[in-house]
């Protein structure tokens, strides 16, 4: 039962995450590599814990992290979208795709078609990416969107000694780039 929209894109479909999604998001949460920027590695009942507060997100705001799905092999490589989180530094856009995908673009590709449904659907009128200062790869991701840093900030708990560059853009520069 999807609990929202489904997207498509050249390459992926998104789609609110499922039940069925808890095998390979338990594996995407457990892998260091692919979590050293989201606040490292987590347990299978940390994966469980996450699954069900984005499908609460769907739920509860109207919005959430995509499931990212690969049409050509109908895998889970990802989660994707919009999220507005208590005490965040704004709306954001974030992303993240496991590893076996890195540099392909799946990221970007996933990433532009959230933006699109936060600024089109969601009405938001700016959209964040809160990216480590470290994280180069997601650094390039921003700045193929169009994104640029806007200002320096901190998460909320559990993170709130984590330094982050906020990067972003308004809706209007972000519709003026897709025209």
């Amino acid at each position: 039962m999807t609990d929202g929209p489904v997207i498509e894109t050249e390459r992926l479909v998104l789609r609110p995450p499922e039940l069925e999604d808890l095998d390979p998001w338990a594996a995407f949460v457990a892998d260091p590599e692919a979590q050293r920027f989201l606040g490292g590695a987590q347990s299978r009942h940390g994966a469980w814990r996450q699954l069900l507060g984005v499908a609460g997100s769907w739920r509860l705001q109207g919005l959430g992290m995509f499931s990212v799905i690969e049409k050509g092999s109908g895998r889970w490589i990802g989660r994707i979208g919009p999220i507005r989180h208590e005490e965040w530094p704004g709306n954001e856009v974030g992303w993240g795709v496991i590893r076996e995908t890195w540099g392909r673009g799946y990221a970007g590709e996933a990433a532009a078609a959230a933006m699109d449904f936060a600024v089109d659907v969601l009405g938001w009128e700016e959209v964040i990416h809160c990216i480590d200062p470290a994280n180069t790869a997601s650094q390039a991701v921003a700045r193929k969107l169009g994104s640029r840093i806007l200002r320096q900030g901190h998460l909320p708990p559990p993170f709130p000694e984590t330094p982050i560059d906020v990067w972003g853009q308004s809706r209007a520069e972000w519709r003026a780039r897709r025209r």
